[in-house]
């Protein structure tokens, strides 16, 4: 017999925030709605989540989880490049992403008519291209570090835009626009002398 898993209440939450942003649009979107579609009472929803927009950081935190698993344990044999990594666990990501397709396109349209939205979850997507980075073997440490972090999250950004309106089922778009961004940002880490 499956063991049947329990979901937490910030599973249930964004869960259900996703599956009204795939309905009515994100903007459409309140703790009050997740409340009575979750049947969580406000006051523990509150006890998770300050405002919607932390919705929005604890799906990047699940999505975060969910790639590092599937990436497993570091392998001192791997002679993978550190490029490689990365594309392989942003594609990771980009398809537990896909999962919530429909919710993930009503968030990233949102974006462009509420700028201000997009400034309070930048930091939480620069902290999870952060673990991307480690995950991947890329040093993070220091000033270089800092710049490594914030080109990895606009060439995420920028595959985030493809991969929205890219329908075809193996995301080859998606997949081109991300390996020549990682080209491009590997040559500019190159010429200013940034290593892996």
């Amino acid at each position: 017999m499956a063991k049947k898993t329990i979901k937490t209440v910030k599973e249930k939450a964004v869960e259900a925030a996703l599956a009204l942003a795939a309905k009515d649009g994100w903007d459409a979107v309140t703790l009050h709605a997740i409340a009575r579609k979750t049947k969580i009472p406000l006051h523990e929803l509150h006890d998770h989540f300050e405002d919607r927009y932390d919705i929005i950081a604890a799906w990047g935190r699940i999505i975060d989880k969910k790639v590092l698993a599937n990436a497993g344990a570091p392998d001192p044999d791997d002679d993978t490049s550190p490029r490689d990594r990365l594309f392989d666990l942003l594609m990771e990501r980009l398809d537990v992403v896909n999962e919530q397709r429909d919710g993930a396109k009503a968030i990233l349209s949102s974006f462009k008519c509420d700028p201000k939205q997009a400034v309070i979850c930048l930091p939480h997507l620069c902290r999870s291209m952060g673990w991307m980075a480690d995950a991947a073997g890329v040093e993070t440490g220091g000033i270089k570090g800092v710049a490594k972090i914030a080109g990895l999250t606009a060439l995420y950004l920028k595959a985030l835009w493809v991969w929205r309106d890219d329908d075809s089922t193996d995301m080859a778009k998606t997949m081109a626009s991300l390996d020549q961004s990682l080209g491009r940002a590997e040559r500019w880490a190159e010429n200013l002398g940034f290593r892996a």
